[in-house]
Formats: C-alpha cells, sequence, structure tokens
C-alpha cells in the first residue's frame, strides 16, 4: 500500500503544485480545503503524513495541530507546516505543538520530495518498532500489551456506543507437565503451534492474542455469547487436532477455554475490561474442572456450565499432555 498524504491547505494552486510534485511518485495524495473536523478526516483516512497550511480562515494551522496532538487516535500522525513565514519564532511555537517540519512556500520541488520522504522513512521506522513492542516473538501474535490496548478499545466502545463483543480465554491443559516431560525447546514448538492455530482458526475481525504463559486470548467484535461459544469450539477442535512429533512419538495438545459477552456484563451493570477478563476466566476454570479440552461460557450456574466431551475420545493416549 503506498504511504497516503493528507494536504490541508485553503489555497487550490497548492493542492495542484503538490500535485504536480508528487505526479509519477509512490504516494496516495488526498485534499481538503479547511481543517473544519480536522480529526475526524484524519482518522477516517488514516494518513501517514500531514501537511498543514499555517494560516487559514477559521481553524488555523495552529489550532488543527493541536486537536490533532491532543486525540490519541491521531496524535502519532506527523504534521509538516505550509508557510509563507519566515518568522523564527513561529516556527518554534510549531515544533512545539509537535510538528515535525516546516515547508516554505513557494516551495522548492526537490526539497518538499526531500522532506517527505525523511519524515515518512522515520515514521515507517517508528511503526515497525510500535509493531514490534505489540507482537509476541514466539507466536507471532499480539502480546499482552497489544490485548489489553485492544481490550480496552473494545470495552470502550461496548461502553459508549452499546456494540457487542466478546473474549475467549484459552489455557493449554497440563502444559507444565509437557514441558517437564518433553524439554522446553519443545514446549516452544507447542506455543507457535497453537499460535499458528489461532491465527487461522479465527475470522478477519478476531484478534488472536497470547495473553501470558500457554494462555491466549481471542477479541471477537460484534460477537454476541452464543456465536463465541461456536468460535471457542472450533478453536478447541483445532488445537485437540494437533499432533506435534517428538521423536516416534506424537503428542497431543488440548487446551480449555472460557467465554465471556460484553453483552452479558453490561445486562448486570458490571462491564469494564477487568469484568470481562475475569468472567471469561471463570468460565475456564470451569472448563479446566468439568475435565478440560472443553468449552464453558460466562452465565451459566456452575452446575449447568456449557462443556462439550473430548473431540478424541475420553480416553487419552499415553502419549497426550
Amino acid at each position: 500500500m503506498n504511504p497516503r498524504i493528507l494536504v490541508i491547505d485553503d489555497s487550490p494552486d497548492i493542492h495542484e503544485l503538490v500535485d504536480v510534485v508528487f505526479v509519477g511518485q509512490s504516494y496516495d495524495v488526498l485534499h481538503a480545503l479547511d481543517a473544519t473536523d480536522c480529526c475526524a478526516l484524519v482518522r477516517d483516512k488514516q494518513p501517514d503524513l500531514v501537511l498543514l497550511d499555517l494560516n487559514m480562515p477559521g481553524l488555523s494551522g495552529f489550532d488543527a495541530c493541536v486537536q490533532l496532538k491532543a486525540d490519541p487516535r491521531t496524535e502519532h500522525v506527523p504534521v509538516i507546516f505550509l508557510t509563507g513565514e519566515r518568522d523564527t519564532q513561529r516556527k518554534v511555537e510549531g515544533f512545539e505543538l509537535g510538528a515535525v517540519d516546516y515547508i516554505s512556500k513557494p516551495f522548492n520541488k526537490a526539497e518538499l520530495l526531500a522532506r517527505v520522504r525523511s519524515v515518512l522513512r522515520t515514521k515507517r521506522q517508528r511503526d515497525r518498532l510500535a509493531e514490534q513492542a505489540l507482537t509476541d516473538s514466539l507466536t507471532g501474535l499480539g502480546n499482552r500489551a497489544a490485548f489489553e490496548q485492544r481490550l480496552s478499545e473494545t470495552v470502550a466502545s461496548a461502553i459508549r456506543y452499546r456494540r457487542i463483543a466478546s473474549l475467549v480465554m484459552i489455557d493449554l491443559d497440563h502444559f507444565k507437565q509437557l514441558n517437564d516431560t518433553y524439554g522446553h525447546p519443545f514446549g516452544d514448538c507447542v506455543l507457535r503451534s497453537v499460535g499458528r492455530v489461532l491465527a487461522e482458526a479465527g475470522r478477519d475481525t478476531d484478534v488472536a492474542c497470547r495473553y501470558g504463559g500457554e494462555e491466549f486470548a481471542i477479541l471477537l467484535p460484534e460477537t454476541r455469547l452464543g456465536a463465541a461459544v461456536m468460535v471457542a469450539e472450533r478453536v478447541r477442535g483445532a488445537v485437540a487436532e494437533l499432533r506435534l512429533p517428538f521423536g516416534p512419538e506424537l503428542v497431543q495438545v488440548t487446551a480449555s477455554l472460557g467465554v465471556a459477552s460484553t453483552d452479558e456484563l453490561e445486562q448486570q451493570s458490571r462491564l469494564s475490561a477487568e469484568g470481562l477478563v475475569a468472567s471469561a476466566d471463570e468460565a475456564l476454570y470451569r472448563a479446566k474442572g468439568g475435565g478440560r479440552n472443553r468449552v464453558a461460557a460466562a452465565g451459566s450456574p456452575p452446575s449447568g456450565a456449557i462443556t462439550w466431551p473430548l473431540a478424541v475420545g475420553d480416553s487419552q493416549p499415553n502419549a497426550s499432555v
């Protein structure tokens, strides 16, 4: 995907000049003639860079920059000011507001391209580092920090807009025994294999993360409890089908899963990120207590938890863990 550049300037001539500069370049250039609702525009278009006119009627470039940097959803988008001013103090003010550069009008084509390329290169490097910071190096899934970030966003959306979402907590059965028996390198192989299962078994909109140790989590946007249970059962079955070679043995892996929904918690007036995790955890413990390798849904009485029998028969092979 080409880098996306949003030009906000009240002069149509400037937009035409910018288009001329970027013709033949691998950039997608978007245009706006004023900074009204600039935050909404940036959130919607998700540009990699904003070229922002400093002096515009209505909302000035300074004020627009303040708004962009105050919104957590747009604060990381770099801003370059376009200005005909030569006042050093004004430039200093712009840098203090969070702009990364200034380009003076009338601008030189080579200079504009060089400055844009430099800013986009820095942004790509920063984005890669940010992605690495949110990725579990062993499984390639999101890590605990990524999970907590998405969980917070999901629950906030559920509270504010009454959106529905569900959470599946997953725990690999007898994982310590597996490590003790076959060694930690094999345990890492198990975790990578389960990570691939979660990445492939979920839907495109689902968010699978490694919660920690042998625990995983899947956030399911726009999914009620019943549908989430079906997804969890599909994941459980896919994990139970794993047969990982260790010498002459094929080692079976199973998991227990607990499912909770924002809809259920909202009805009980106790919806929060912590509450959703606790509810899914409670269901997970019931699944483990009910014999493992099964799914339990929150909201069911302990004696009537929603569970499923083992997919491969109640008697486990000797190589199972």
